[in-house]
């Protein structure tokens, strides 16, 4: 049997002026695997993305040298899509909210444990237009499962049966969707992709192909994402082969 070349590991900037945490959080994410390079300022920070492409930045609320939404603005200029956690010791949920509304996917309260520390990093990866790879590289095992059966069986009162023929429908007309999709994207008509998407989206929530359906999400919000795009295709080949 032939091997697949795997992927590269995902690269993160992580951005913490406390030693400890700084430790804590390099640790972690090694153990995803990921490629971590630190930063302690903002002027750090600048200098590490310069260096090259990060699937994601994990970036301390207060800097020596400024604050985190200052630097998330400073590199979103060159990266306008690379996703975003915030980290702070502050539980006041304002400020969350402005961090939110800031630009970052999430927010992070210190100290957490590693597993929330971990789920925060998936979630960012596989919600972002461009980070879809990544994030399918180092996702839960859960997370890369193309079915979810405990889901589409309590919707369908524990009926196997009527869950083996729902599936059989859908894989059959799956083809002639994925087909469709490509269309659209190819003459880039955005009402008809989001037309199949939105359909496609409910399909996959009777017969619980959750792979799929978070691709067919990310696409519908991203239809212009390179990366978006091929997580669907591969969502949809998994299914078909």
């Amino acid at each position: 049997m032939q091997m697949t070349p795997r992927d590269p590991m995902p690269r993160f900037l992580l951005v913490e002026d406390d030693t400890i945490s700084r430790g804590f959080f390099k640790a972690a994410l090694e153990t995803l695997p990921a490629e971590v390079d630190t930063a302690d300022s903002l002027a750090t920070a600048m200098d590490r993305a310069n260096g090259g492409g990060h699937d994601l930045w994990l970036i301390d609320v207060n800097l020596p040298d400024g604050n985190g939404t200052e630097l998330l603005q400073a590199l979103r200029r060159s990266r306008p899509d690379t996703p975003a956690l915030a980290h702070t010791a502050d539980g006041d949920s304002s400020i969350h909210a402005r961090l939110r509304e800031a630009g970052f996917s999430e927010t992070l309260i210190k100290p957490l444990t590693r597993e929330q520390l971990l789920k925060a990093v998936r979630r960012a990866l596989v919600n972002s237009p461009g980070g879809t790879a990544a994030g399918a590289e180092i996702n839960a095992e859960g997370e890369r499962q193309d079915w979810d059966e405990t889901t589409a069986l309590a919707a369908l009162n524990g009926q196997r049966n009527h869950l083996i023929a729902l599936r059989e429908l859908f894989l059959a007309e799956l083809p002639g969707v994925r087909d469709a999709v490509a269309q659209a994207l190819l003459q880039q008509d955005v009402r008809a992709l989001r037309g199949q998407l939105h359909r496609l989206q409910a399909s996959c929530g009777f017969v619980g192909a959750a792979r799929l359906a978070r691709a067919v999400r990310q696409l519908h919000q991203a239809p212009e994402s390179g990366g978006a795009q091929t997580q669907f295709r591969a969502a949809v080949e998994s299914l078909l082969h």
